[in-house]
């Protein structure tokens, strides 16, 4: 089945509605997923009308040219996509890159965003890879995995070490021109097969020191969006892709039980009852883990405009909402994909893509086991892990 996306929440102000611009691309979208599977990343047409529906300034300060739309308009804008296809969710989620490149020096900024707010930016930051401090900046040389939207990026970052330079655990990034890298496609994957997650290799990249940055550090210019937890952000949007791929295929199989009745002879899946008891269970689920997921965004956020700082409290709920919602809706599209029994068994199958789509979420080290402990530490009034929240 390839139906119209059906919307998860109301859209952020100033994007038009399904009848709009924003619509007709989801539309695209959704009927062209299988060619980004095939080809293994999403089509440079599909960046580029990306680009031009705000998704890469959506976080970009005003006076940079950006929209500064708050965090969770941004997760709402990611979820909407990623209902017509996960990968295309996955890599406009790195929209949100824009809150670790304002941690570039002021000057650096201004070159980035000189011919305007629009810059697709992906990175391949671990495992890190030594770099060479020298007067003029930075020798870079490696191989980094999962480069998630390399092939449409115009900037590149890849993270790397220095001997000697403490920075309380958290990588430095060099940042450079997507020509200066070299992209070995290998990304063979059960999930998510559209995003380009590929390999990059550097060698031997003289990264001037102003074009670098600490991940995770403070942004060198002041706005409410880089005040936001930047780590816990980049957990968010991308566990949100997984409660838009959920909604899909809850969707697609409440359409599917409507339909004709089993080969077999058995009753419509919309008439049995275990398929009524599981609709409605995966139904609650899902509704509960994404309204958890935006109250504490929201929480956090007024916290921001407000002009105080999140409490260690807050954003380890943060953390917490987003593995709790890339879980529950893994196993949300697992039960879709169970209900409509041999029919979701073929490769390319909307349900099949979608369990598989939404396991590669789960499974990614932001949304990982250990941050269910570390918030746990947390809540519990322990001392934090490294690194969290």
């Amino acid at each position: 089945m390839n139906h119209a996306v059906r919307a998860a929440g109301p859209l952020p102000d100033g994007i038009p509605g399904a009848a709009g611009a924003f619509g007709a691309l989801l539309a695209e979208v959704q009927a062209r997923r299988d060619e980004f599977a095939a080809q293994r990343h999403l089509s440079p047409d599909i960046i580029e009308r990306l680009r031009q529906m705000g998704v890469y300034r959506a976080l970009v300060a005003r006076r940079f040219g950006g929209d500064e739309r708050s965090p969770g308009e941004f997760c709402q804008m990611i979820e909407r996509i990623a209902q017509a296809d996960g990968s295309a969710g996955w890599v406009a989620s790195f929209g949100a890159a824009a809150a670790y490149l304002a941690a570039l020096p002021e000057a650096t900024l201004e070159q980035v965003y000189a011919q305007g707010p629009d810059v697709v930016f992906a990175g391949g930051l671990f495992p890190l890879q030594p770099a060479l401090r020298t007067p003029e900046g930075f020798r870079v040389s490696g191989c980094w995995k999962f480069a998630s939207g390399c092939m449409g990026a115009s900037l590149i970052g890849a993270g790397i070490s220095v001997p000697g330079e403490e920075k309380g655990g958290l990588p430095r990034v060099a940042v450079m021109p997507a020509d200066r890298v070299t992209i070995r496609p290998n990304w063979d994957v059960i999930g998510l097969q559209g995003t380009g997650s590929h390999d990059v290799v550097i060698e031997d990249v003289l990264v001037p020191e102003a074009w670098t940055l600490i991940r995770g550090g403070a942004a060198s210019v002041d706005s409410p969006v880089y005040r936001y937890p930047t780590m816990a952000l980049a957990a968010q949007v991308l566990a949100v892709v997984g409660l838009g791929v959920a909604r899909a295929a809850l969707d697609e199989v409440t359409e599917l039980a409507g339909g004709r009745v089993s080969i077999t002879g058995a009753p419509r899946m919309a008439d049995r009852p275990y398929v009524q008891s599981e609709v409605a269970r995966a139904e609650a689920m899902l509704r509960a883990s994404r309204a958890f997921f935006y109250e504490a965004t929201e929480t956090v956020w007024r916290t921001v405009l407000a002009g105080d700082p999140a409490p260690a409290g807050q954003v380890a709920l943060l953390r917490l909402a987003s593995t709790h919602a890339a879980r529950a809706s893994a196993q949300v599209a697992r039960i879709a994909c169970g209900l409509a029994g041999t029919t979701a068994i073929y490769s390319g199958h909307a349900l099949a893509r979608a369990m598989c789509d939404s396991l590669v979420v789960s499974q990614h080290a932001f949304l990982s086991e250990g941050t269910l402990q570390s918030a746990g530490r947390l809540l519990l009034g322990l001392p934090g892990t490294p690194g969290f929240p």
